[in-house]
């Protein structure tokens, strides 16, 4: 299905291209020689292409990525390429496993992230070519125990572009700019270039490069280790019970499956290859152009044999017919393959069982490698299909009228086949499938016409329509016991004409279809005024429809205005130092859409009749039915629109004819009129309502450097400098119903205080004897927690509110686990034919809870309970952290003293690091004899040095959510050799 689908959108597309190129071509030949332009009309990237508010030096915007720097480097996604160099712009990597879902966060977030979910409302959206991305949407989390991954290949889809192929990747931020993309940009925008076409003489260009990723140095243990571990606990607190229930497979220091030798490393790390492939051809005249572009790429991580494969494949056609028309195309397919890791955690949370953990994986290598030869039996397939292109048509029959179209698509699929044995689940095997596939279409219009106002005035009305049509589907089907383990499929009855023809024997199957379709259609109009190159007004108005909101509520009027003062010209004329000075200021208000259809019709039912903690069910008894949503929360009527307002001032400042170009940003973002689940009564059966009313304000500077110390063209020595930084803070302004506190799960949310703060206990220490332990003077009973007397070995807990009882409400709300201020930066330096680049970023202030400390210190309790949190991967038997310096507790304590809910496990996770070193050596410059335009040699090494307080091993592998479990594969050390080839 999936490659029949690709073929289908491949084989249409490629015959419309080549129909139109065919018939404009033969058009072209036709006309007369006078209409042949100079150079080809400008391209458009969009009918509604974004308004350049901000001001830029020498052609480049300061927000801006510099691709210079990065194109020596093994990276696979735009997200990647985006860290650390973008002003205001802050990347989660949180697993070094390559083609995994990141984040980004464009001056913060507007809501708390109370799940993965969460996660998909706070991205920015990113345009290649002007065509919106479409990504893989939330509502598959409704059938989901877990939110560790997205069911399906959960690939990350933005890892299909191939850097090698990108052009210019521009942050954008301006309130103006924002609201000529509509409310899909409400979050910020990335706006992504690929190269194009190009007219002259045939150009080849490659671009190959292969290397190694290293393992890590790891500090491997086994049993010995573990045990003297926790004899401080049982030498100081146990009792005769509490060894005799000591863990089996710690108990025998005889047995060499633990006590053995920790040998395990050579299988789980290893040095593994990495290895890329780009060509491309272009070429033409004026009137017809072309390029073709393929590429393989391979990444990999020395863990847990993990790695993507990213297979790309691109055409760009453009004909300018007549003089005042060109007609561009583009189609693009990529293909990714994605190695999973094998993490007990990962299959349990798929499987919806959880065994007996008591005994964790050997250390041994010779268990361990039986362990592993298992997977010899399973498979674990993950694969996407991507499609996108456009057709696109720009004219300009007169001097001042210009008409913009563009009719793009977008096509995503994916494919995930699962197999495990009946040796990985104690018996038990179990399979499962999943297909899905995101489609968009997108239809703009645009005409504009200048106005001459007065001698120096000019005046530029636009308008135009938007139309985006989404489709999200997904199949997804599970089965445990199946036949046997060589039977890998479901085994249905033989005969198609009887009426269970379909259903598996003896199998229970659970499955899941789900689809939801949106539109958004919009229309808009903008004014533009220049007053002689030293003023610009800017206004943007649009109204907006989508299928997603009630219909009482489904259009929005989103409008923005700017202002760009020239300083240099206008006031500063005869200042020789200053190239130039210009102020700027806008201001905007926009829509924000949400992902979900289940919002848009009010109270409704689900198929939702699961047992407790298996809410995705959807059946009673065996009896399919319908309940009210009691698991995912009630929607009721009279949900408005959110929307954000947003507040920019600027400078833009080049001194020294622009060698030093400085943008200094001040933002406000305030976010209004958002969806909180509410908690609700008990009694409702509710896990809460959807209400209407949060509001997050986002305060906060951004400040990029350019500098040319030595320029190129005045020195055989050459370096260039840039830099970026951003300060941000958030405060929760409102909450619904005019709550000051509301607390959901884990998280505490207080008017004034930060979204991404932690709710925690204030720990001042340990209770050594129970004299220590403060009394109540009015009962003469000492401290309580929730109700347990406190005693010796316990944590000392600040009681907040003096009543005696340590609970709920002595817990404050502290840290942030997005950082206060991020940035980046790195240098150039050119000498003959060599060149040095090198980039660090940085994230400080930022802070993370240790989940990982608190499990290995909390040991009786997290072997007692049996869960999903208790699963122990073969890199337990890796000293992760020194564990040495927290106090030596009770952990058979009943108030649990190694809960996560206190500062204690609150961690500094701030960090310096140096990303990449690259040195290059051109043999085309410098009057080297050579055939090529350019043949550049060069050796790149990646994730070099951290720099970080952090008590774990990476600050970076957190989740979302701030919470360090030590799940997230290292990210790796990695050193290419690469060749780059023009000619």
């Amino acid at each position: 299905m999936a490659v029949n689908n690709c073929l289908k959108y491949l084989r249409s597309w490629s015959f419309l291209g080549v129909f139109i190129v065919l018939n404009l071509h033969a058009a072209a030949q036709d006309s007369l020689v006078t209409d042949v332009p100079d150079t080809l009309p400008v391209i458009p990237t969009t009918g509604l292409e974004p308004l350049q508010v901000a001001p830029s030096f020498n052609g480049h915007s300061i927000n801006k990525v510099p691709l210079k720097y990065l194109e020596r480097q093994p990276y696979i996604s735009v997200q990647q390429m985006l860290k650390g160099n973008a002003a205001g712009v802050y990347v989660q990597e949180s697993s070094g496993e390559p083609g995994t879902e990141q984040n980004i966060f464009v001056r913060g977030i507007s809501s708390p992230l109370l799940s993965k979910r969460e996660l998909f409302d706070q991205q920015p959206v990113v345009f290649v070519n002007g065509i919106p991305v479409i990504q893989d949407n939330p509502f598959i989390y409704e059938i989901q125990k877990y939110d560790f991954n997205r069911e399906g290949p959960a690939t990350n889809l933005l890892a299909s572009l191939n850097p090698d192929d990108i052009e210019s990747i521009e942050v954008i931020k301006d309130p103006v700019t924002l609201a000529s993309l509509g409310s899909m940009a409400a979050n910020g925008a990335i706006w992504v270039i690929t190269k194009n076409a190009r007219s002259g003489e045939r150009k080849i260009n490659i671009n190959s490069y292969f290397g190694y990723a290293a393992k890590p140095d790891v500090f491997a243990t086994n049993a010995v280790r573990e045990n003297q571990f926790r004899q401080t606990f049982y030498n100081r607190y146990g009792t005769v019970e509490d060894r005799l229930n000591y863990p089996p497979y710690l108990r025998d220091s005889t047995n060499r499956d633990y006590y053995g030798p920790a040998d395990w490393t050579n299988l789980y790390y290893d040095n593994v290859p990495l290895y890329n492939v780009d060509a491309s051809l272009s070429g033409g005249s004026d009137r017809a152009n072309f390029r073709f572009m393929g590429g393989l790429t391979k990444n990999a991580n020395p863990a847990d044999k993990t790695s993507f494969t990213r297979y790309n494949g691109s055409f760009f056609i453009n004909v300018a017919p007549i003089k005042w028309l060109m007609v561009s195309s583009m189609l693009g397919y990529t293909r990714q393959e994605r190695d999973r890791n094998r993490n007990i955690r990962d299959r349990l949370a798929e499987q919806r069982y959880i065994p007996d953990l008591t005994n964790p994986l050997t250390p041994n290598s010779s268990l361990y490698g039986s362990y592993l030869s298992q997977f010899d039996n399973a498979f674990d397939k993950n694969t996407n299909n991507l499609v996108r292109g456009y057709i696109a048509i720009a004219a300009k029959p007169f001097e001042k009228f210009t008409y913009a179209g563009r009719l793009g698509f977008d096509y995503n699929e994916g494919i995930r086949d699962v197999f495990w044995p009946t040796t990985l689940l104690e018996g038990n095997n179990f399979v499962s499938n999943y297909f899905g596939y995101n489609q968009r279409l997108v239809i703009t219009n645009s005409v504009a016409y200048d106005f001459n106002v007065g001698s120096s005035g000019t005046l530029t009305l636009k308008g135009g329509q938007n139309f985006v049509s989404d489709v999200y589907k997904y199949d997804y089907a599970y089965a445990n016991n199946t036949p046997n383990d060589f039977t890998k499929i479901n085994v249905v009855t033989g005969d198609p004409n009887k009426a269970d023809y379909l259903i598996p024997r003896g199998i229970l199957v659970n499955y899941f279809p789900g689809k939801m379709s949106s539109k958004l259609v919009s229309f808009f109009g903008n004014a533009v005024y220049t007053y002689n190159e030293v003023l610009k007004l800017n206004a943007v108005v649009s109204r907006e429809g989508s299928s997603n909101m009630q219909p009482d509520n489904r259009w929005f009027t989103n409008y923005s205005a700017g202002a760009e003062w020239n300083l240099k010209k206008s006031l500063l004329a005869d200042a020789q130092q200053l190239s130039s000075f210009l102020v700027t200021a806008s201001w905007g208000h926009m829509g924000k859409l949400l992902s979900d259809d289940r919002f848009n019709a009010g109270p409704a039912y689900r198929v939702d009749m699961g047992f407790t903690n298996e809410p995705t069910f959807g059946s009673y008894a065996g009896l399919g039915g319908l309940s009210r949503p009691y698991t995912s929360g009630w929607v009721g009527y009279g949900i408005p629109w959110a929307y954000t307002n947003q507040l920019n001032a600027g400078i833009r400042l080049g001194l020294i004819e622009d060698r030093v170009q400085v943008g200094l940003d001040v933002y406000k973002k305030s976010d209004k009129d958002m969806l909180l689940p509410v908690p609700v009564a008990l009694e409702w059966g509710y896990t809460g309502a959807y209400k209407s009313g949060l509001a997050v304000n986002n305060t906060g500077v951004d400040l990029s450097v350019t500098a040319d110390l030595f320029p190129a063209a005045k020195h055989q020595f050459s370096w260039r400098f840039t830099g970026n930084l951003n300060y941000n803070k958030n405060k929760l302004a409102a909450l619904p119903d005019g709550l000051r506190t509301v607390t959901i799960g884990a998280t505490k949310l207080e008017i004034g205080k930060p979204v991404d703060g932690f709710w925690l206990l204030t720990n001042d220490g340990i209770y050594n004897t129970d004299a220590e332990v403060p009394v109540n003077p009015s009962t003469n009973q000492p401290v309580t927690y929730k109700g347990v007397a406190l005693k010796a070995g316990d944590p000392r807990w600040r009681d907040i509110n003096g009543d005696y009882v340590i609970n709920d409400d002595d817990k404050t709300i502290q840290g942030n686990y997005l950082p206060k201020i991020s940035g980046g930066f790195g240098s150039n330096f050119t000498y003959h034919n060599f060149s040095l680049d090198f980039q660090c970023y940085f994230a400080l202030g930022r802070k993370v809870l240790n989940q990982y400390a608190s499990s290995r210190l909390d040991f009786i309790n997290t072997e007692a309970n049996n869960n999903i949190n208790s699963v122990k991967e073969i890199t337990f038997w890796e000293e992760k952290q020194d564990l040495t310096g927290y106090p030596v507790y009770n952990p058979w304590s009943s108030v649990v003293p190694y809960r996560m809910d206190q500062d204690l496990f609150l961690d500094n996770a701030s960090y310096l690091k140096l990303r990449s070193v690259s040195i290059g050596y051109d043999l085309s410059k410098g009057g080297t004899r050579t055939t090529f335009d350019r043949c550049l040699i060069y050796l790149t090494g990646t994730n070099l040095l951290t720099l970080s307080p952090f008590k774990g091993d990476d600050p970076e592998l957190a989740n979302y959510n701030g919470i360090y479990n030590g799940y997230g594969l290292p990210l790796p050390r990695s050193l290419i050799v690469g060749l780059k080839l023009d000619f």
